[in-house]
């Protein structure tokens, strides 16, 4: 929605007045602020930092705190430097908690780092800034990413599997793809379902595939309303923040190098189509009527001839089979590949930190065609003109390639092999089976450009006042911008006479943030307020120019003025929040915590009278080991407790509350008149529309114990969301089918917890474990409030799936007993090998109203991973398995390969290995109904597609140690290999991957499956 002029001269005033504001308070510092001079005598420290167990960190950080000064170490973990008198040195290194110690009157100190993943001092990213573990009061945590960065990842999406409690990640069968991503299950019917990314401090709306793993330094999950409050309902869903690698200040330049290649195979690899002998056989069980004698169709009839059934595609002239044995799915389909190349360049002086990079991937899935391209380039600079003043830029550019389109790999998968996709002449069949199934290959032999650019930059000021200590001021101002072109030809398209297009789509947005934080520390007292002001924009524009009917297509899609029907559509949208934000960190004698958040949203998706949104929330904490009566607890070194109440919104999409116009019907006013487009009104408004509210409160515990060889986390959690955006069925007397209301109250709740157990920490030998749980279930409380049948209850929403006191993805639908064999009792409509539904009210019929029960749900009971590494001398090991279990009745998913004998199911082809019912085969779990006449009700057959997946291994071993003289920090040589195993009772493709409408594939043709990989690779850093 456009901004009207007095809103943009509002803008323009708060703009003005925030500048003049800025240009005060710099010359008023430049004036106050002097530099300040050390009498004390400057001296050399010299000294070693190392692990735990004594071995070297090269490339540590060694800064003089309160300065841009320091020191790097080197391959040794050796350092030198002068220091002035009563100096404090900060130590620090990725993967490790930061250290302090004063130099005092010593000149060589030496220095332990405990890796950050077990030090409650570690510091994780927050929403608009950084806490130390210790002191949040919110259900936050961190993905290890430096132990999965040898697997063959080329999506960050692909990272987050299994790796923290309550981050659901599902996966992905396309190549580059992004797996399905949500937190802590499902707080909304049909409001924003998608978790919000935060990358770089900036909302990030792109996809996951245009990011380059390897510059990711962090990645931050915020769970509860607490934590994820400060994003405001755009976060009502969890938050995920990225943050990318940075140079260092006086740090040498570090060049960092890694390359690997990858092949992956199907992780089912009997799952294929039949060659011909299979062929023929399934086409003659599908005959068992005529290819067996009656009355038990088990013993063969001599008198039956396979070409007396078969389909004339299949035939010569003759009357004979043709004699081909085409592998169309082989011809389809390859070895996926992915070859990765990283490089990048990083350090600083005292005033400057620097980092660049670039990234080259190639990746060619399993089906020929499905091709992923990008390259990547990333500049990220800070400079320091001030000691209390930096100014940088996060910046980076992704060019994404996936020119040229698969075949049908359903239609691959149906082609018999007795049929060619080529005539003698090589020229392409389109219709190979004489019916209106096409040649697979038809929509492979295109030309396809498809291509993506994607720029993003983060333009930053931040300042620490010098005139009042502790106030800082930080302007975010991040631009994401994307550019899609898709142009397309295809000689078959249009009825085999041609068509072609071109399209292009633009995006925008842009994340204007000004934040005011002030931190105080008097005595036992320590406090950090922030304030937000901040605003973004979307908007997106599109065009489609679209031609049909070429005598020609040798210009293919540059000339569309060729084709003799040529169509063109052009659509934009556009939307805004304004937002702002209040927080309060409180800390009492480092045990008592306290954060208190205020969020106002407002969103121009509203109609007028619910604009905006405001969203309180309230947290505490309490670390119990920092009490007296705590310190006689010997193995427990760290201990708190946590817990938040507070309120989260939700969104409605852009145009729902209000009234929307579409062009009606074409009219020709008489013989030979002009045509006329009217327009209509296809919407109804909603002034009164406002905010799902979603009221959450958890619970949760943080410890360490056995001197912090065992740390972990436990959370309770329980959410229950309030004035559910739905689209209600409304009378059609009104002109219309429905409007967008709020309605209803759905619950979620679960339970979390991850422990991380350093089972053995010797000098040559580690041995380090975590484990992650979650279980989450979800409930409907009410809808609709209404009780048309006046039995006392409120009606259920029957027609769309929703019951009272069920889950969201309850599972209504029939019982089933079986498969009618010969000689059985049947229910009128229901033919011998089709599915026996168990009759409910026993009136021998089956009808949805009578015979529908509730047989489970499609959500999971919980997930569970373990992760372990083992380190020996300049060799690692680590394993990784993730797991996802159904329980009693859920994690269920429709699996029906059912088979009806027509004209088109005997010419297609089926998948090898699936058990259909036959009479030689009664006890198959598949119904086949060769009777001529479909079952009255084909029912949907549920599995369990519960898991347990050996998903990432990897061993590398550290060659810096046997070559010296390159005075590498490390030379890393890997092998991997990902989704080596998976135990599961499924039937079928992967039972994690999903069609784009959220159901699992199975035995279901068109199915696509999930890769196996092994890589090989070398990682340098200098």
């Amino acid at each position: 929605m456009k901004k009207t002029e007095k809103q943009k001269n509002k803008t323009g005033i708060v703009r003005l007045s925030v500048s003049r504001i800025l240009t005060i308070a710099l010359f008023t510092t430049c004036f106050l602020s002097r530099p300040t001079g050390s009498f004390a005598q400057d001296k050399t420290i010299r000294g070693r930092v190392t692990t735990e167990a004594g071995d070297p960190i090269p490339g540590a950080s060694v800064i003089i705190k309160g300065t841009n000064k320091g020191q790097t170490t080197k391959a040794g973990g050796e350092f030198s430097i002068t220091v002035p008198g009563g100096a404090v040195l900060i130590f620090t290194s990725i993967g490790y908690a930061n250290k302090e110690i004063t130099v005092g009157d010593n000149t060589t100190i030496n220095v332990q780092l405990l890796p950050a993943t077990t030090d409650i001092g570690e510091v994780v990213v927050v929403g608009y800034g950084t806490q130390k573990k210790k002191d949040l009061t919110g259900a936050v945590a961190s993905v290890n990413l430096e132990s999965l960065r040898q697997a063959p990842n080329t999506n960050i999406g692909q990272y987050l599997q299994g790796t923290v409690p309550g981050l659901n990640v599902g996966i992905s069968t396309v190549a580059g793809g992004t797996p399905p991503i949500s937190i802590r299950g499902r707080v909304t019917l049909n409001g924003n379902q998608n978790v919000l990314m935060i990358f770089d401090g900036i909302q990030y709306t792109g996809s996951l595939s245009y990011i380059n793993p390897d510059d990711i330094a962090s990645i931050d999950v915020l769970k509860d309303a607490s934590s994820t409050a400060v994003y405001g309902a755009q976060a009502s869903n969890g938050v995920i923040l990225i943050t990318s690698r940075k140079g260092k200040i006086n740090q040498k330049p570090r060049i960092a190098f890694s390359t690997s290649y990858t092949s992956q195979y199907p992780t089912i690899g009997n799952l294929k189509p039949y060659d011909r002998e299979g062929y023929l056989n399934y086409l003659k069980e599908a005959f068992y009527d005529k290819a067996y004698l009656a009355p038990d169709y088990t013993t063969p009839n001599p008198d039956f001839k396979i070409e007396d059934v078969a389909d004339n595609s299949i035939r010569d002239g003759q009357g004979k089979l043709l004699p081909n044995n085409y592998d169309w799915f082989g011809e389809g389909t390859n070895t996926g590949t992915i070859a990765e190349t990283n490089l990048s360049i990083s350090g600083g002086g005292d005033r400057v930190s620097y980092l660049l990079s670039g990234s080259l991937v190639d990746q060619k899935g399993f089906i020929i065609n499905d091709k992923f391209k990008r390259k990547s380039i990333r500049a990220n600079i800070e400079t320091r003109p001030l000691t209390w003043w930096k100014v940088g830029l996060v910046s980076s550019a992704a060019f994404i390639n996936q020119d040229g389109a698969e075949p049908s790999f359903g239609s691959l998968q149906r082609m018999t092999p007795l049929i060619v996709p080529y005539d003698a002449t090589g020229k392409l069949i389109p219709f190979p089976m004489n019916t209106l199934e096409p040649n697979p290959f038809t929509t492979y032999d295109v030309d396809d450009y498809d291509r993506t650019s994607y720029y993003f930059a983060n333009i930053y000021t931040d300042i620490d006042f010098p005139f009042l200590k502790g106030l800082n001021y930080r302007m975010n101002f991040g631009n994401n911008y994307r550019l899609s072109k898709h142009f397309f030809s295809s000689v078959y398209d249009a009825g085999q006479t041609g068509r072609a297009y071109k399209e292009f789509q633009d995006y925008y947005d842009y994340t204007f943030d000004n934040i005011l934080t002030y931190s105080k520390t008097f005595g036992h007292h320590d406090i950090t307020a922030t304030v937000l002001y901040g605003a973004v924009g979307r908007r997106s524009d599109s065009t489609f120019s679209e031609a049909r009917g070429f005598p020609r297509l040798t210009l293919s899609y540059n000339n569309l003025s060729q084709g003799t029907n040529q169509f063109a559509q052009s659509g934009a949208w556009e939307e805004h929040l304004a937002y702002q934000m209040a927080r309060v960190n409180y800390k009492f004698r480092d045990k008592y915590l306290l954060t208190a958040i205020v969020r106002r949203d407002g969103f121009s998706g509203f109609a007028k009278n619910n604009k905006y949104g405001t969203f309180p929330v309230l947290a505490l904490g309490w670390v119990m080991s920092e009490e007296n009566f705590m310190k006689g607890i010997t193995p427990l070194n760290y201990l708190k407790l946590r817990a938040g109440y507070g309120v989260t919104g939700n969104q409605t999409s852009r145009y729902t509350s209000i009234a929307r116009v579409t062009t009606s019907a074409a009219y020709v006013f008489g013989d030979g008149g002009t045509t006329a487009f009217g327009q209509q009104v296809s919407s109804l408004g909603n002034d009164n529309l406002k905010w799902e509210r979603t009221r959450g409160m958890n619970v949760g515990i943080d410890f360490a114990a056995a001197n912090s060889r065992l740390t972990g986390t436990l959370d309770y959690y329980r959410n229950n969301t309030y004035d559910l955006l739905y689209s209600v069925a409304i009378p059609g007397a009104t002109g219309f089918s429905s409007i967008t209301t709020n309605l209803g109250q759905i619950r979620n709740a679960g339970f979390e917890t991850s422990l991380t157990y350093n089972v053995i920490d010797k000098k040559d030998f580690k041995w380090a474990a975590t484990f992650n749980f979650s279980a989450n279930n979800n409930k409907i409380i009410t809808l609709t409030g209404v009780d048309a049948n006046g039995d006392g209850k409120e009606d259920d929403l029957v027609s769309s799936s929703l019951f009272i006191g069920k889950s969201i993805q309850a599972i209504y639908d029939y019982k089933l007993d079986g498969i009618y064999q010969l000689g059985d009792t049947r229910i009128p409509g229901f033919p011998v090998g089709s599915v026996r539904i168990v009759d409910q009210n026993k009136d021998n019929d089956i009808t949805q109203q009578n015979d529908r029960v509730f047989l489970g749900r499609k959500e999971p009971a919980y997930r569970m991973s373990l992760f372990q590494t083992f380190n020996w001398k300049a060799f690692t090991l680590s394993l990784f398995v993730n797991s996802v279990q159904g329980g009693k009745d859920g994690y269920l998913g429709n699996n029906n390969p059912s088979f009806f004998r027509e004209d088109n199911s005997i010419r297609v082809n089926n998948l090898r290995g699936i058990d259909f019912w036959s009479p030689s085969n009664p006890n198959g779990k598949y119904p086949r109904n060769i009777s001529g006449s479909r079952a009255k009700i084909e029912p949907n057959m549920y599995q369990d597609r519960s898991f347990v997946r050996l998903q990432d291994v990897s061993l590398s071993y550290d060659l810096a140690s046997l070559l010296k003289k390159f005075k590498a920090q490390s030379i890393n040589l890997y092998v991997s290999g990902k989704n080596l195993y998976t135990w599961t009772k499924w039937e079928g493709w992967d039972p994690e991957a999903v069609d784009n409408d959220g159901n699992p594939m199975g035995l279901i043709i068109g199915g696509r499956p999930v890769l196996r990989g092994f890589t090989v690779g070398l990682n340098i850093v200098y």
